[in-house]
């Protein structure tokens, strides 16, 4: 029988001292043909264990709705298969730049406390959840080491009932390996996120000396352990992409390995927010900081980048890690292939709003705009209307609240865009008139304060002072578009309008990895043979979307995307991606 445990100031593996070196990589943001690549990318750094977060939006979307809830347990044993053992941050939250960090949106209750109701949810996941992490554990012949309680809490509230009820749980379902905390190295962290029976580690980029300095005083005679050595950082649309100067990044982990430390890396292999899986965060402060909606890819400038080839950063961490490890490195796997640069024209549109049959749920008519939560949406479109009564005067048409981004109509015609956070559009229209409002999803806020925010329109739609009731809205989820009517033929010269879907052909020979650029074309959706790839946006930084091989066929292929803003030029399949 195997054993990992945590005595005095060392952990024990198997009765013997051992030094965790892990990396992070989730399941979730990685294909599952390309688990294996990535997981032996780590090894070959260095690395003896890989840890992955559990998201809860991706397996319950709808409330007692489970989906692909076998694909923890088969990532752990992938993990064990490449020689790696596993630590598991099963949440209920888990941040992590994904969507309401990880916490369904269809939850009710005071999440993140002892709430009664928001309590049950979590249990009732956690009976769904749980039995293929116990069954995984090293006492039991897998390679589990470690389970985390909730996550970064002392960040968010002080509810030790709720951490003792998530620690009590996770035993009573039958974890027995070490469980642990990790927060900021602080106090108001560390004293509001942990329990005094559970291992507390800490979270930080930069200064080990000084985090472990408050780890000791905070709990002296425990292990040093950085669960989330902040490597390199995540991009918002808008904003400069982030980078680490890798030298730097490896002399951080020199110092803390120096010091005797565990280390897990954040994030050693990134890969991909797909579909409309990012979050959102608060910049400045946390409350009412300007809102900043994360891009698609989650390449977090890591040692291993997006489509899993080594960078500077890597080659630099092997040489640190090959000190510590404790024998020879494994050989560097190959970097996958990628296709030939190619140039793709749309050969087919369908406009969006002749495509809402084929798209949309049912109308649904309420006094004021429903949120997508209560249209059962996650993430996507909704088409709102409303009617000005008339003969009135021209007023301004105001729509005090916009999650996240909202085209407006007037009697059909495209008056305006308006977004989150940004200037009050000058709207005006007299009456009567048909008011329409495109809204987009951008992410749900995943830190801070505004969890659990809802999408829409939650202040309604004003014609100059008075509230314009009798709403309907249609919810569009972007899930499916295999319905859309594409119709006719596009010539050389590219035609057609915006808020319209878009269709091409790429032919292969193999598959292989390819970066996507969509050169002038505005903000919007691509789909890969019916996969949601993600979000584009002409803001960038990011600029090219990341096609995974196993994506593709032999042959043909379709690219299907919507575009809401602008129609640009041929898109471009290159063998580099452009991140900003």
């Amino acid at each position: 029988m195997r054993s990992f445990a945590v005595e005095g100031g060392s952990f024990l593996l198997d009765g013997a001292d051992f030094r965790v070196l892990s990396g992070a990589m989730h399941y979730f943001r990685v294909r599952p043909d390309q688990w294996r690549h990535r997981l032996a990318m780590l090894r070959a750094m260095g690395l003896n264990t890989v840890e992955t977060y559990v998201p809860w939006n991706l397996h319950e979307p709808r409330r007692g709705e489970f989906q692909r809830m076998n694909e923890l347990g088969a990532f752990l044993d992938a993990a064990a298969a490449e020689g790696l053992l596993a630590i598991v941050r099963p949440g209920p939250y888990i941040c992590a730049e994904w969507d309401n960090g990880g916490l369904p949106s269809w939850l009710t209750g005071r999440i993140r406390t002892r709430d009664p109701e928001y309590l049950g949810h979590v249990d009732r996941f956690f009976d769904r959840l749980l039995p293929q992490v116990a069954e995984r554990q090293i006492t039991r012949g897998g390679n589990v080491i470690m389970v985390q309680v909730e996550n970064e809490y002392g960040s968010y509230g002080s509810d030790q009932v709720y951490l003792r009820h998530l620690a009590n749980g996770l035993v009573a379902r039958g974890v027995e390996v070490p469980l642990f905390t990790s927060d900021g190295p602080a106090d108001w962290y560390l004293t509001g996120g942990t329990l005094p029976d559970v291992l507390a580690t800490v979270n930080f980029g930069s200064d080990p000396e000084r985090a472990f300095a408050e780890l000791r005083e905070f709990r002296p005679g425990s292990p040093l352990f950085c669960m989330e050595f902040w490597c390199g950082w995540f991009d918002h649309w808008g904003q400069e992409h982030v980078v680490r100067d890798p030298a730097d990044a490896a002399d951080t982990l020199e110092r803390m390995l120096a010091m005797g430390a565990s280390v897990n890396l954040y994030m050693a292999h990134g890969g991909t927010n797909f579909g409309t899986t990012a979050g959102a965060n608060r910049v400045g402060d946390r409350a009412v900081g300007e809102w900043r909606p994360t891009v698609t890819s989650y390449d977090y400038d890591a040692p291993i980048d997006e489509r899993g080839a080594p960078t500077a950063k890597f080659w630099l961490f092997r040489e640190v890690l090959a000190r510590y490890a404790g024998g020879e490195l494994p050989e560097v796997p190959p970097t996958p292939p990628v296709l030939p640069a190619a140039t793709l024209r749309p050969a087919a549109s369908a406009s969006l709003r002749e495509s809402l049959d084929a798209l949309a749920g049912p109308e649904v008519s309420a006094p004021v705009p429903p949120d997508f939560e209560d249209l059962g949406l996650e993430h996507g479109l909704v088409w709102y209307r409303a009617e000005v009564p008339g003969p009135r005067g021209t007023y301004a048409l105001v729509l005090p609240e916009v999650r996240d981004r909202a085209h407006v109509f007037v009697d059909g015609e495209l008056a305006g865009i308006a977004e989150r956070d940004g200037a009050a559009p000058d709207f005006k229209t007299a009456g009567p008139a048909t008011v329409e409002v495109l809204v987009e999803s951008m992410g749900r806020t995943n830190y801070g304060p505004l969890l659990g925010e809802r999408k829409g329109l939650p202040g309604g739609i004003m014609h100059h002072q008075q509230y314009l009731n009798g709403v309907s809205a249609r919810p569009i989820p972007l899930h499916d578009v295999s319905g859309v009517p594409f119709t006719g033929e596009i010539s050389a010269e590219i035609t057609g309008e915006p808020l319209s879907f878009f269709r091409a052909e790429l032919t292969v020979a193999e598959p292989a990895d390819a970066f996507l650029a969509l050169p002038g074309w505005g903000k919007g959706y691509v789909w890969v043979n019916g996969f949601l790839l993600g979000r584009y946006w002409e803001r960038g930084p990011q600029r090219t979307l990341y096609v995974p091989a196993p994506l593709l066929r032999s042959g043909a292929n379709e690219i299907v995307w919507l575009e809401l803003d602008r129609v640009g030029s041929p898109l471009e399949i290159r063998t580099e991606p452009e991140l900003g």
